[in-house]
């Protein structure tokens, strides 16, 4: 067989009908196709690119994957496992990132001391973290590496999130974003496309508005109390789940260290590309 050739497929000659799919295997309009449940043998998927799927259960046997990469913010939640040869990672992977950010691992707080002392550890990584973009050459923070978001644009989504979780799920406002900030695409009663500005701020707008934005939290946090933290809420995108202020909280925090493990990733690949061959 020739290096290009593909190996011959290997599937039972009927597949079952998924959810998301017609009986005839389209996907059925707004829901993803579906190819849950099946076997797939002597395939290549070589530099493949996976984005937004659902690959939970997933098992792979006698297969190459050196050189995988996986980035998934949702694998590091309670219970969730990723089982390498027979080990299970999560717990690995989630003492590495305490280790390479320091104070990310009070983000787990849940008394006010402790979510102070987290969101303060946030405050100064993100200055460092803001301090080495603005010096990168010109253009820098608004680059995009591989189709992500630039720096500026973190910078706006997490003013979004800001106003999502402490705004309208904490606060309990009815339009608490600024026009500065960044959803992500995907739809939400928390807002519309009017809360947002059609046009991109310039930098100095976004770092303005990313700033109101962590005194607004820092405030809120320096006067919490036990009993605020047990205060019920409802979940912004989806208000029939139940929310507490602390959840909210630690919604924020996660958003705030994903984010920012996102942005130094794609400055290191930016600073990389600047370095002289």
């Amino acid at each position: 067989m020739g290096e290009h050739d593909e190996p011959e497929q290997q599937e039972s000659e009927q597949e079952p009908t998924e959810q998301g799919q017609s009986e005839q295997g389209q996907p059925e309009q707004g829901q993803p196709e579906s190819l849950a449940g099946r076997t797939f043998t002597h395939r290549t998927l070589r530099e493949s690119r996976f984005v937004d799927c659902d690959l939970s259960g997933v098992v792979i046997r006698g297969s190459e994957v050196a050189g995988m990469e996986i980035d998934s913010p949702w694998l590091l939640e309670d219970g969730n496992r990723l089982v390498v040869n027979g080990v299970d990672v999560v717990p690995l992977i989630d003492a590495v990132l305490d280790e390479r950010f320091p104070g990310r691992e009070l983000r787990v707080a849940e008394e006010p001391a402790g979510l102070t002392q987290a969101w303060s550890a946030l405050e100064r990584t993100w200055a460092a973290t803001t301090e080495r973009a603005r010096a990168m050459p010109p253009g820098s923070v608004e680059a995009s590496v591989d189709g992500e978001w630039s720096f500026t644009q973190t910078l706006r989504h997490l003013v979004m999130a800001t106003d999502t979780w402490l705004g309208r799920a904490i606060l309990e406002r009815d339009r608490p974003y600024h026009p500065a900030g960044l959803p992500d695409g995907s739809s939400s009663g928390a807002y519309d496309d009017a809360d947002f500005s059609p046009d991109p701020p310039t930098v100095t707008e976004v770092l303005q508005a990313r700033a109101d934005r962590q005194r607004m939290v820092r405030d809120f946090i320096a006067g919490l109390t036990p009993d605020l933290l047990a205060e019920g809420r409802r979940n912004p995108h989806d208000p029939a789940y139940p929310e507490t202020v602390l959840s909210c909280l630690r919604t924020v925090l996660e958003e705030e260290w994903e984010h920012h493990r996102y942005a130094v990733r794609d400055l290191d690949a930016l600073a990389q590309a600047d370095e002289p061959r």
